[in-house]
């Protein structure tokens, strides 16, 4: 796949080349960089710049800079519609860092505190993932538009309800996920060609998020240790994003199967009972057809990936062609038709100074949106209802791993 690295390339076997790797992508403080923050080459369409909407400046709060140093990843701080008036962090020395990265003189202990503010008009929720759902629904009820890294929540099925109710009751509010993969260069235009009906309906499509990690080997750090207490499944999005995004439909049940170690006697249990390191399902869709979600934990090249076949074409970089498609002779003029209607596969341009960042170049494109969204009164590119139907059936897939593979249907959302 184009423009994907292996860890091997941004690790390196030299000191040369794990110098090289830093430079291509903002560094957390001396930090190891974190596989998907490197993922910074990406396309666009260079014959269109960018023309502002309007000269309204929002004005956000950013809370959470943690290991991954989020809140400062998404390029707020320098876009042209936006004012960050106040940061948050629980921990006084992360909170000042975070003032200090994105040049912001207010800050705020906790969220709690940050959305009494009356100037807060949106937030940016990068707190752990726990606590995503139960943060969003705090800004929501006071006010204001809300934007959350993934998953939409983690663990407690009953936050989707709880959130959904609270963005059906706040519905002149902009509540928005950011799913990294849906601003891939692939996905991009996978649903512009999805939208335009070339592919007609998707029989087979694959994701796949899979992160390097050595088995047995301390996880990625984390507040109150979240990461260790759950399973693959709980943090699917990088992977359904893949056909979720592309056709904004949904998966109705899942028959799932898990890894645990190989050695027996090093499978204990963690604090909700799995022992599972990577876990794969097999989901059906809404429109009839399968797909196949891999959430990896192991060696190997960081994937935050996926294909699809249609009916009459298929969308895949990982067959050699640039262009990603692959279609028969119905396939190829539906796509002829669909480029001379004006279907643009290429992501807009973005505004000047706000860089693409990491994971595939989604960085500056999710928070654009975002404000976008708010600014047009429009709906942003992951919803409610999208970010639900990419988190939730990572719950169920789980439960089935447990359950031995057993088919489990998914509850389907709507506003």
């Amino acid at each position: 796949m184009p423009a994907k690295l292996t860890r091997r390339s941004f690790l390196g076997s030299t000191a040369a080349a794990m110098a090289a790797a830093h430079s291509i992508m903002p560094r957390a403080h001396g930090a190891e960089v974190i596989p998907g923050f490197d993922q910074t080459r990406t396309d666009y369409d260079k014959t269109k710049a960018w023309k502002p909407f309007s000269d309204r400046k929002i004005r956000v709060g950013l809370v959470g800079y943690g290991v991954c140093k989020f809140s400062a990843q998404f390029e707020f701080q320098n876009h042209p519609n936006v004012e960050v008036v106040a940061v948050s962090d629980l921990f006084p020395d992360r909170c000042a860092a975070l003032a200090e990265r994105v040049k912001c003189r207010k800050t705020y202990p906790s969220l709690e505190e940050m959305v009494k503010d009356d100037k807060i008009e949106a937030i940016f929720v990068a707190t752990d993932a726990p606590s995503h759902a139960r943060h969003c629904i705090e800004v929501l009820n006071h006010g204001k538009h809300v934007c959350t890294a993934v998953p939409a929540f983690r663990g407690d099925i009953e936050d989707a309800e709880r959130l959904l109710a609270c963005v059906r009751k706040n519905r002149g509010l902009v509540y928005a996920m950011f799913e990294t993969s849906v601003f891939h260069d692939d996905l991009y235009a996978m649903e512009k060609l999805y939208a335009a009906d070339v592919f007609g309906h998707i029989v087979y499509s694959e994701g796949e998020y899979c992160h390097p990690h050595t088995l047995g080997g301390p996880s990625i750090g984390s507040y109150k240790d979240w990461r260790k207490n759950g399973s693959p499944m709980w943090y699917p999005t990088h992977a359904t994003a893949y056909y979720v995004s592309v056709t904004h439909g949904s998966f109705v049940d899942v028959s799932c199967q898990g890894t645990p170690l190989f050695d027996k006697s090093k499978r204990a249990p963690n604090g909700i009972g799995n022992i599972f390191k990577s876990e794969v399902g097999l989901f059906r869709t809404s429109e009839g057809g399968l797909s196949r979600m891999i959430i990896c934990g192991s060696q190997g090249e960081y994937l935050e990936a996926g294909r699809l076949r249609g009916e009459y074409a298929g969308y895949s970089w990982h067959n050699g062609l640039a262009a990603g498609f692959v279609g028969d002779a119905e396939g190829k003029k539906r796509l002829k038709k669909a480029l001379e209607k004006g279907v643009q596969t290429k992501k807009p341009a973005l505004p000047p100074g706000v860089s693409a960042g990491g994971h595939g170049g989604s960085h500056g494109y999710l928070a654009d949106d975002f404000i976008d969204a708010i600014l047009r009164g429009r709906k942003p590119a992951v919803d409610v209802i999208d970010a639900l139907n990419m988190t939730v059936p990572g719950y169920y897939a789980h439960l089935s791993a447990m359950k031995g593979g057993e088919k489990l249907k998914i509850p389907q959302y709507s506003l």
